[in-house]
């Protein structure tokens, strides 16, 4: 079974999709940890991030794998742990210019398809239900204010060490939506049959729960 989560940027996607797939025993696919994960290999090269040919070589040559960890998911790049540094202010401030890039993107939509070809699995990103797996048994569009966004960004940031001010994670966010949705290769928009859930006051417990009941009646109804 394959179960889509999208949504524009701290929406929540990643932490309520891990929980699900935890739920369920299934595989969890951190997508934009792939992008993220890119981005950090451009700039740490010095690749100029619009140099779509260079970064596809270095790209080929880049294993990006998930483990187990405590409290959250281990990404490593090659052999090194990048689980932190991708989500330092200059990788989120970059990765929508690398991840607009076609030929970027049909190799890790390649990549991601590969690996849901093989298990039971969640998957969360911008074009999930879109681009990656249109034929998903389940679409879950989710949303939330900006402000909320930014708040839930910054407690975050807080606990990783990073100091980032409030308004300026607000200004951040809404750019990041901005270019996301107005991307000519796979432009964040809620799929036709995606369900969309609002999670501006709702608690990380109240989606978990919301998703599952969709699992189930999907699940019943098949």
């Amino acid at each position: 079974m394959q179960i889509a989560i999208d949504g524009p940027a701290s929406a929540g996607k990643s932490t309520i999709a891990k929980l699900v797939a935890k739920k369920l025993g299934y595989i969890y696919c951190d997508t934009g940890a792939m992008y993220r994960t890119v981005t950090y290999m451009a700039l740490k090269d010095q690749l100029p991030l619009d140099d779509e040919t260079t970064i596809l070589q270095h790209l080929s040559q880049l294993q990006i794998r998930f483990a187990p960890g405590d409290p959250e998911q281990r990404v490593f790049m090659n052999d090194e742990d990048v689980t932190l540094a991708i989500r330092e202010p200059d990788v989120t401030n970059n990765v929508s210019q690398v991840a607009a890039l076609p030929g970027v993107r049909t190799e890790l939509v390649e990549r991601q398809r590969d690996i849901a070809a093989k298990h039971d699995i969640v998957m969360d990103g911008r074009d999930i239900g879109t681009t990656v797996l249109p034929h998903a048994a389940l679409k879950i569009f989710m949303v939330a204010s900006v402000s909320e966004r930014a708040n839930r960004r910054y407690k975050e940031n807080v606990q990783k060490g990073i100091k980032t001010p409030l308004a300026t994670l607000e200004a951040e966010i809404a750019e990041r939506d901005r270019k996301d949705s107005q991307r000519k290769v796979s432009p964040l928009r809620q799929a036709a049959d995606a369900i969309r859930i609002d999670t501006t006051r709702m608690t990380i417990e109240e989606v978990v729960a919301k998703i599952l009941a969709l699992v189930a009646e999907k699940k019943q109804a098949d």
